[in-house]
């Protein structure tokens, strides 16, 4: 997915508007938020975010990510 791609992602426009990260690259196939302090408590928010706007999106997270606090929210 290039830049042109996410921005006419609605789902995850909406998602980035909501959820307000201070740092995301795109990355193929969606965005990678970065640097959260409390990734837990974030993943949960954002996993909590996407069912209720029943954005067409999902949440994925390794544990490499958790060592510059991220994780990636992919378009389906």
């Amino acid at each position: 997915m290039n830049k042109n791609t996410e921005l006419n992602s609605a789902d995850l426009k909406k998602f980035i508007e909501e959820f307000q990260p201070n740092k995301f690259k795109v990355i193929k196939g969606g965005i990678e938020v970065r640097g959260m302090n409390e990734i837990h408590r974030n993943l949960s928010e954002a996993k909590a975010l996407i069912k209720k706007m029943k954005l067409k999106l999902t949440i994925a997270h390794n544990s490499q990510m958790v060592s510059y606090g991220a994780f990636e929210v992919n378009v389906l």
